[in-house]
Parts: structure tokens; C-alpha cells; sequence
């Protein structure tokens, strides 16, 4: 009877261990939530492993391969977690899962004078080792509420694995249990390895960081050039206006003095056509941001969108047009193109606010939409696939915003999305 409960306890013991495990995985690499259905199979599966490991009789370190070769393949399969790095953290966690387990076990029986804490077969290795797994449970709560903070989170678990080395050295010198010392130098080595396996992923997590800021900012430069392009086109076409003015002055002059005041307009109008997007109205003072404003606006008429802008912008301040323009031409191109999968016209719509409150710079753009946006981890999802920029949209606007302090965030109803993007800024003198 005696034997079944241990075999029991061990198995329930080891879904706990897979499940911080996956935890944590989901904590520190891009993951997705599985469904209860699949997570339920996987706890399942899991315990009948264990209760099978058990009655072949394998040693533990088949038992830790195998082990963690399941929890790497749930994360690949249930949580589209990278398998190289989930093969990493599956490794080194059932390390530190079995160095701490043989520490527990070792300073309880120091502590009662015992050497059955070391042994799992006993009912006070089984206490050993939930005490173990209760502690497991606790630091993957409290590493998902710090995992936002990395430096933090590195701490934690630098502190966890340098007070394991002090821990076992310090093992060595007592005198109430016989441990061998070829066990004492494994362990010693293994927490050295523990140490270093910490410090290797955090150097790799800050290298993944700064390759994703590369591509954001070479996709935030490639979305800028469109507008850039075509503003500088909208100038060249006002430069040659301005070259062949005196030629058009004759033509006027020639249409005016034959009464052809039709023909004049006209013709008027056939001039002021290609720059009439760049000067239809004056928003901020800044003639990037108007024309990207403008040229928006001209896009909005063409697909059947009502188009609608009020805006209270700052003047002289520390704001680059390039970062204004991250922002709102990557928000105002997201809203075009959910309004215009819409399919009654009437119920297209953009809305863009620009509100200045002290010294802060509220940018807020609303638009209907077809289908409600897809969240994953909560992020919102492109839907468009063909277009390879695309995607990188909001994350180009909040790397831009980030300069200034801000943050960009959305929310949806039932009819209207929301992208609210803050920016602080400073006054400029023009002295």
C-alpha cells in the first residue's frame, strides 16, 4: 500500500514540476495559450509517464531526460514556444529542480538527524520533496508578476542559484550525515553550471532584444519612406508649378483678356490639382505632418471613408516630424484599412484627435472595422499577409512614442477601434 501511495505522490509530484516548468516557458519566450483540452491531455499524459518511468524501474537521470525532452516537446506542440530555447530552460530547470531537491533533503535530515529525507522511497523523502514542489509553485507565481521587469526577474533567479552554491559548500562541512564526497563535488560543479546557464540566457535575451529593436527600426524606416517619397514628389511637382510660373501667368493673362473666365478657372483648377492634398489645410505648422494629415485625408475620400480631424497641436517643441510621423502614419494606415473592409460606406468612418494637456501630446485615432482584431499574448494581430511591412505597425508607432516617454495603447468595441498614442514633450526656444 505503502509503495503505491509513493508511486502516486511521485507521479502528481512530477505534473506539478512539468506545469512550472511550461509556466515558466510561457513567461520567458513568445508563447501561445493552449486550450484546457489540450493542457488536460498533456497532465494526463504526463502522469502516466511518470507511472510508467517508475515501474520499469529507470534511474532518475532517465527519468530527467525524459522528462525533459515532454516538457520541450508541450512547449513546441501545445504553446508554439522555439524549441531550441525550450529545450535550454527544460535542461537547466530539471537541473535545479534535482540540486535543490537533493539540498532540501540534505539540510532537513542535518536538521532532524536523518538520513531518510535523501531517500524518496521514504515518507520523509516524499515531504522532502513536496516541500520542494510547494516552493516551485510559489516562485512561478511570484516570477509571473516580476517576469515583466528582466532585470529583476535576473536577480531573482542570479540570488536563487548563487544562495544554492553557498548552500552546498557550506553541506561539506557538517558532520551529521555521510554524503559521499564525489556527490558533494557533482553538485558543487553542477551549481557553478547553474550560474553560468543564468547568466547565458540573459545575455542571449538581451541580444534577441536588441535584434528585434534593429528590425524595428529598419521597418519603421521603410514604412517612413513611403510618405517621405511621396511628399518630396508633391514638391517637385510644386517646383516645376513655380519654374513655369511665367508661362502660366501668360496663359491666364491671355484667357482673361478674351473674357474666358471658365477656361481661366479651369485651368486654374488643372494647375492646383497635384499639390492640392499638400495645401488644403494647415494642422500643425509642420509641413510633413500636414501633408502626411492631408494626404490621409485624400486616401479616406477615395475609398469611401468619412475622414473627420480635430486637432490642438503645440508649437516649437521637441518633437521630430519623423517620430510624429511613425505615429500617426502607421495608426492612420492601420484605421484606413480596417475601415475600409467595412462594407456599408455610411458606417465607414476615421477619426483623428490631437489634444495637447500640459506638457504631454495625446494622439488618439478611431475607425470602424469589419471583423474584430485578433489578440495573441495580448498584442493585436495584422490580418494582411501579403504585405510584409505591414505588422509592424503599431510596434513602429510605440518605438517612436517610447523616445518621448509615451506609449501607445488600444482598445475595441463593438463597433469602433481605439489606438491612443502619448507622447511627453519640452518647449523650444527660437532665440
Amino acid at each position: 500500500m505503502m509503495g503505491w501511495l509513493i508511486l502516486l505522490s511521485s507521479a502528481a509530484a512530477g505534473v506539478v514540476r512539468i506545469a512550472v516548468c511550461l509556466f515558466l516557458i510561457s513567461c520567458l519566450l513568445p508563447c501561445k495559450k493552449p486550450g484546457r483540452k489540450r493542457l488536460a491531455v498533456m497532465f494526463a499524459g504526463s502522469a502516466f509517464c511518470f507511472v510508467l518511468v517508475s515501474e520499469m524501474g529507470l534511474p532518475d537521470s532517465c527519468r530527467i531526460v525524459l522528462e525533459t525532452l515532454f516538457v520541450t516537446a508541450c512547449a513546441v506542440r501545445l504553446y508554439g514556444a522555439e524549441a531550441r530555447m525550450s529545450l535550454f530552460i527544460g535542461i537547466f530547470y530539471e537541473v535545479a529542480v534535482s540540486f535543490w531537491q537533493f539540498l532540501l533533503g540534505a539540510w532537513l535530515g542535518v536538521f532532524f538527524h536523518s538520513e531518510a529525507f535523501l531517500r524518496h522511497e521514504t515518507g520523509s523523502g516524499q515531504a522532502a520533496a513536496w516541500l520542494l514542489h510547494l516552493l516551485l509553485g510559489v516562485l512561478a507565481w511570484y516570477f509571473g508578476k516580476t517576469m515583466d521587469g528582466t532585470r529583476q526577474a535576473f536577480r531573482s533567479a542570479s540570488a536563487i542559484v548563487v544562495a544554492g552554491f553557498v548552500a552546498v559548500v557550506t553541506l561539506s562541512e557538517q558532520t551529521v550525515l555521510r554524503i559521499d564526497q564525489d556527490t558533494l563535488t557533482m553538485w558543487t560543479i553542477l551549481s557553478v553550471v547553474l550560474m553560468m546557464s543564468i547568466l547565458v540566457f540573459h545575455i542571449n535575451r538581451q541580444y534577441e532584444m536588441e535584434k528585434e529593436l534593429a528590425r524595428l527600426k529598419a521597418g519603421q524606416a521603410k514604412l517612413l519612406e513611403h510618405d517621405y517619397v511621396a511628399l518630396n514628389r508633391a514638391y517637385a511637382v510644386n517646383a516645376k508649378l513655380f519654374h513655369d510660373f511665367h508661362n502660366h501667368i501668360g496663359v491666364l493673362r491671355q484667357l482673361l483678356s478674351h473674357q474666358k473666365t471658365e477656361e481661366a478657372v479651369r485651368y486654374l483648377d488643372e494647375l492646383q490639382a497635384p499639390v492640392r492634398e499638400m495645401t488644403d489645410t494647415v494642422w500643425t505648422g509642420d509641413d510633413t505632418v500636414d501633408y502626411l494629415i492631408n494626404s490621409k485625408a485624400a486616401a479616406a475620400k477615395e475609398y469611401g471613408i468619412q475622414y473627420h480631424a480635430q486637432i490642438e497641436f503645440p508649437r516649437h517643441t521637441n518633437l521630430q516630424s519623423a517620430d510624429l510621423c511613425a505615429v500617426l502614419g502607421n495608426l492612420l494606415d492601420n484605421a484606413l484599412e480596417a475601415a475600409k473592409q467595412v462594407s456599408d460606406p455610411a458606417q465607414r468612418f476615421v477619426r483623428l484627435t490631437i489634444r495637447r494637456i500640459n506638457q504631454m501630446l495625446v494622439i488618439k485615432v478611431e475607425n470602424s472595422y469589419a471583423a474584430a482584431p485578433a489578440v495573441k499574448d495580448g498584442t493585436f494581430q495584422t490580418s494582411k499577409e501579403q504585405n510584409g511591412l505591414h505588422g509592424w505597425g503599431l510596434k513602429s508607432a510605440q518605438a517612436a512614442a517610447e523616445k518621448y516617454d509615451g506609449m501607445i495603447q488600444a482598445s475595441f468595441t463593438d463597433s469602433t477601434f481605439q489606438a491612443v498614442a502619448t507622447l511627453s514633450f519640452q518647449g523650444r526656444s527660437m532665440d
